[in-house]
């Protein structure tokens, strides 16, 4: 895959390093880890879920962190030193891992749970009523009323 220097833009821009962030990793996608497996689910209108296979995980050995729009998810298998186990094959991967996530403005996490070696992460994207569209009156060009600006009247004792 080609590179591309972002350099010259990076000279001639302010506020934009998050974007060339995601264009580099973009760019750099055959990189990218596969493990641990994962699902991107959406399930209502304004709602998603993240599914990620973690078999032999405890909730104790896995962390979740959501900053700056990043929502990170590290595992980490602590070791029983009391009981040593012995491996004849061993197919599950216990390895430590670090998978991260890039969230869409508005996005927040709601809650996480652990089930049959699956980590569902539930997302819900809550945007502001400021940000939200909404409806502007037109008036009719034949009412030249004045403007009524409403409020309470204080006088002063």
């Amino acid at each position: 895959m080609r590179q591309f220097d972002l350099a010259p833009l990076y000279r001639s821009t302010v506020g934009f390093d998050r974007l060339f962030s995601a264009l580099d990793q973009f760019v750099s996608a055959d990189a990218a880890p596969t493990y641990p497996p994962y699902n991107i689910e959406r399930t209502g209108e304004n709602a998603y879920r993240i599914t990620v296979a973690v078999a032999g995980f405890t909730d104790s050995d896995l962390a979740i962190e959501v900053k700056e729009n990043a929502l990170t998810l590290k595992g980490e298998r602590k070791s029983d030193a009391a009981k040593p186990v012995e491996f004849l094959h061993q197919g599950i991967a216990a390895r430590a891992f670090e998978r991260r996530f890039q969230l869409a403005d508005y996005v927040q996490v709601t809650g996480a749970t652990l089930e049959n070696g699956l980590l569902h992460i539930d997302l819900v994207r809550e945007i502001p009523e400021a940000k939200k569209p909404r409806q502007i009156q037109i008036a009719s060009g034949s009412a030249t009323a004045a403007p009524v600006i409403e409020g309470s009247v204080q006088q002063a004792a």
